[in-house]
């Protein structure tokens, strides 16, 4: 089944990543809106949206057009963005996460196994990503640092075109446990966009996690 989509930031980096893989995957590109303006060809049957918070407005503006899902992984978003993501959910399905890697959720998952079972051992989280790459620390470490509860320093570098490291780190009086995921390419993210794409048409409404596309039966 061919699905068509609009894409919002399709000249970034990631936008171009998520439109090579759904081509290659038989969808079709029929709406994008970026810094160059709009370009259209049909009606999309779905948004997907990695660009920058300032663009949800227009965003949510073709969701309520077209009346049809949303995958967004724009990071940065506000606390009043994510409120009004939540809001539109009760509309609209909307699948939505800071990191579409199913590494990223077996290091969640970890993590909160470690969380629980030492509870009073120190806490760090460190994370590398691209020159480019405008938001700092990352929505993954914020992620990783809501999961831990409580506060946690957050060490971040901006460097050459690394895709994407994290690292959380408990220490004892004794010993030290890290955890790593390292991204070698892009493609591990929108192939996470994808399995999105075809979990989130199946939905009349609701706000959805990856770990929810992932694992929710």
């Amino acid at each position: 089944m061919q699905i068509k989509y609009g894409l919002i930031g399709g000249s970034g980096r990631m936008g171009k990543e998520i439109e090579l893989l759904l081509g290659e995957s038989g969808h079709k590109c029929v709406l994008k809106y970026d810094v160059l303006g709009e370009w259209k060809s049909g009606d999309p049957e779905i948004i997907i949206d990695f660009s920058m918070p300032q663009a949800l407005n227009n965003t949510l503006g073709y969701v309520k057009k077209y009346k049809i899902p949303l995958v967004i992984g724009t990071t940065g978003l506000s606390e009043e963005q994510l409120n009004t993501l939540n809001t539109m959910s009760q509309d609209f399905p909307i699948v939505q996460s800071y990191n579409f890697s199913v590494g990223i959720q077996m290091l969640l998952k970890c993590t909160e196994i470690l969380k629980e079972n030492l509870p009073g051992w120190d806490v760090e989280i460190s994370e590398t990503h691209h020159r480019f790459k405008k938001d700092k620390p990352s929505g993954t470490a914020i992620m990783i640092k809501n999961l831990i509860g409580r506060e946690v320093n957050i060490s971040s570098l901006r460097l050459g075109n690394i895709p994407g490291n994290h690292t959380v780190s408990f220490g004892g009086l004794g010993e030290v446990i890290s955890i790593t995921h390292s991204a070698t390419s892009r493609r591990t993210f929108t192939e996470g966009v994808l399995k999105s794409v075809l979990f989130v048409m199946n939905k009349k409404n609701g706000l959805f996690s990856f770990n929810e596309v992932l694992f929710q039966k």
